[in-house]
């Protein structure tokens, strides 16, 4: 049957793992081309290479991030092997720098792959206070002249809110290059882009996608040669999304903005109301003035908001009464607020940090929370109804 354009005003699922390529010219023209490495094929050639439907997708977030190119992963992880791994060029790699306030799955892949099986110079720069002293920094910098500085814009779990535009200037002072994990901030908040940082990563499982039902992650930049040797790697190691997550991605990336700004509502009025709860000992939340970095988100955000993200720890005489306060508010929420291992979902969920951070962050009382979507006055009266019975 002979094929016709449909007038779907919608990009389809191209599920080809290949492309026709009709002749011996034609092919031998896409596979020269496919050594340049351009954002976009003229004629595809095989989905783990790129693919019109994620092509379409990363163009979405190119306008999100006001970036030159966006490559999409499979998931965040995948994202921050491919954003590390174009700065790992031959065995002279001076140190790589990471502050320690950042997502443990990182932490880990830092660990177990960066240092155990490719034998790189790791090193870390910890946060005096939940601040970070750039004096300090510059001075650390300054003795370890790093290949490249990793930090996120709002640090996971504890909020932590970098001062990126004095981090970069020192950064560059020190020939350092610069990967900015923007998960939490997102762009709606923050465009590191535009102030100069190297690369901007995203789990897009997390707020891009936002319902909690796909994995994806995305690496942004400005500079081509970047890009080229992202696309290579990604190719090389097969981190490419599929078409049918890259297609479900693009459809809930048209409602990111709104849903974010109701997200850092929420959390807004949420962070407000556990501070005056008695038995509640400390609310994390940039937004909140007594925040270490609440003077840099600020400065950061342009009053747009602060997040999603609160992080709360129960009070108590021991540390058996605070996990106990713990347990029986998660389990008083449950119906509503479940406990999930991610972030950036429709509805509020949570994590109970010392039984997934452990020793990092020992406090038994402390709380995670995904602030949701949802109508705010229904958030509240979830929380406050197991508060009151805690």
């Amino acid at each position: 049957m002979k094929r016709k354009e449909v007038n779907s005003a919608r990009i389809p699922i191209y599920r080809d793992a290949g492309f026709e390529l009709y002749d011996a010219e034609t092919t031998a023209e896409a596979f020269r081309k496919e050594t340049e490495h351009h954002r976009e094929s003229e004629n595809y050639i095989y989905s783990r290479y790129r693919n019109p439907t994620v092509v379409s997708a990363e163009e979405e977030i190119m306008k999100l991030e006001g970036c030159n190119w966006a490559l999409l992963t499979q998931s965040g992880m995948s994202a921050i092997d491919t954003a590390l791994s174009i700065f790992q060029i031959g065995k002279n790699i001076r140190p790589w720098l990471f502050f320690t306030e950042i997502y443990g799955g990182t932490i880990s892949f830092i660990e177990s792959v960066l240092k155990n099986r490719r034998g790189l110079d790791i090193q870390y720069f910890t946060p005096d206070n939940s601040n970070y002293d750039l004096a300090k920094l510059e001075h650390v910098l300054a003795d370890l002249k790093p290949e490249l500085l990793y930090i996120e814009t709002i640090s996971n779990p504890m909020l932590i809110v970098a001062d990126v535009e004095n981090i970069m200037r020192i950064a560059r002072k020190y020939g350092a290059k610069v990967i900015i994990d923007n998960t939490f901030a997102t762009p709606y908040l923050y465009k590191p882009l535009s102030t100069g940082v190297d690369l901007a990563i995203h789990s897009a499982t997390k707020y891009f996608s936002g319902h909690g039902n796909l994995s994806a992650g995305v690496v942004c930049g400005n500079d081509v040669k970047m890009m080229q040797s992202a696309i290579e790697y990604r190719k090389f190691i097969g981190h490419m999304i599929s078409p049918d997550d890259a297609y479900r991605l693009q459809t809930q990336i048209l409602t990111f903005e709104l849903r974010f700004s109701r997200q850092c509502d929420n959390a807004s009025k949420l962070a407000v109301y556990l501070k005056n709860i008695p038995f509640i000992k400390e609310v994390w939340f940039p937004g909140n003035k007594n925040h270490p970095t609440h003077h840099i988100a600020e400065k950061l955000f342009g009053g747009k908001g602060y997040g999603g993200m609160i992080t709360f720890n129960f009070d108590g005489k021991d540390k058996d009464q605070k996990r106990s306060r713990r347990d029986k508010f998660i389990k008083l929420v449950s119906e509503k607020i479940k406990l999930i291992p991610t972030l950036g979902d429709a509805h509020t969920i949570l994590m109970p940090v010392e039984a997934v951070w452990g020793t990092k962050y020992p406090e038994p009382g402390m709380i995670r929370l995904s602030v949701g979507f949802e109508e705010y006055r229904e958030l509240e009266g979830i929380v406050s109804k197991a508060l009151a019975k805690v």
